[in-house]
């Protein structure tokens, strides 16, 4: 019997998957962390299915130095879509995976760290 990774019909996903922390700190703020994680699956559905068991065991809990509880859970599958371009094996530089659109600059902005300066 072959494993179901050797499957040639299989093909690569990226999910979107949205984390949430929290804690037992009476003055916690959330902190959120968005994850691009890549999935090779036969069919869309069953894409959705491994990412969402891929997020939930990434959940975790954990004391701070501070002996608080910081509590990371699945907030939500956002996306499952299939690579743009799946030929990223054989690629030597640049392949696009995933892409996203918006139209909504400036809160894109506030939201990016990286352009926010946070």
């Amino acid at each position: 019997m072959k494993p179901e990774s050797a499957d040639k019909t299989e093909s690569f996903y990226i999910a979107v998957i949205l984390y949430e922390s929290s804690s037992d700190a009476p003055d916690y703020q959330p902190l959120y962390q968005e994850c691009f994680v890549l999935l090779k699956s036969s069919s869309l559905e069953k894409a959705k299915e491994k990412a969402i068991s891929y997020a939930k065991k990434e959940e975790v809990s954990y004391k701070n130095e501070d002996g608080e509880t910081i509590t990371w859970s699945l907030k939500k599958v956002i996306d499952v879509n299939s690579v743009l371009d799946d030929g990223f094996e054989s690629a030597s530089d640049g392949v696009d995976l995933y892409a996203r659109h918006f139209r909504n600059y400036q809160a894109y902005h506030l939201f990016e760290p990286f352009l926010s300066q946070q």
